[in-house]
């Protein structure tokens, strides 16, 4: 599934938050668009946060998604993993990852940016 098959999903433009609040990961609802975005060594950048073996965010069932070498997301419900930074599956019951969602970064807000 794509992030803008979601009926939820954002327009390009749309602000997310300050840029200084992020650091490292954090979820969004984004009147019900599930949002995880990372900022890290890496940069920054958005997924979908829907895990895609059972369609539930990875926060679920608790915040603590990202591992302690801050290279995996752990998804909180049944424990897939998935590549922190380009949103591959590491370990996991389907061959799928977290679909990325285009960020941005203007005049301090991080954004949608044109897909």
């Amino acid at each position: 599934m794509s992030w803008q098959d979601l009926s939820t999903a954002p327009a390009s433009g749309t602000v997310i938050c300050e840029s200084h609040e992020v650091e490292g990961v954090r979820t969004f609802d984004l009147d019900g668009f599930p949002l995880l975005v990372i900022r890290d060594a890496s940069g920054l950048r958005g997924f979908l946060n829907l895990c895609p073996h059972q369609f539930l965010p990875l926060d679920h069932r608790g915040g603590r998604i990202l591992s302690a070498d801050g290279g995996r997301l752990i998804c909180s419900s049944h424990q897939a993993q998935f590549d922190a930074e380009s949103g591959a599956v590491l370990a996991g019951p389907a061959p799928c990852g977290l679909d990325p969602v285009p960020l941005t970064e203007q005049k301090g807000k991080i954004i949608i940016s044109a897909f």
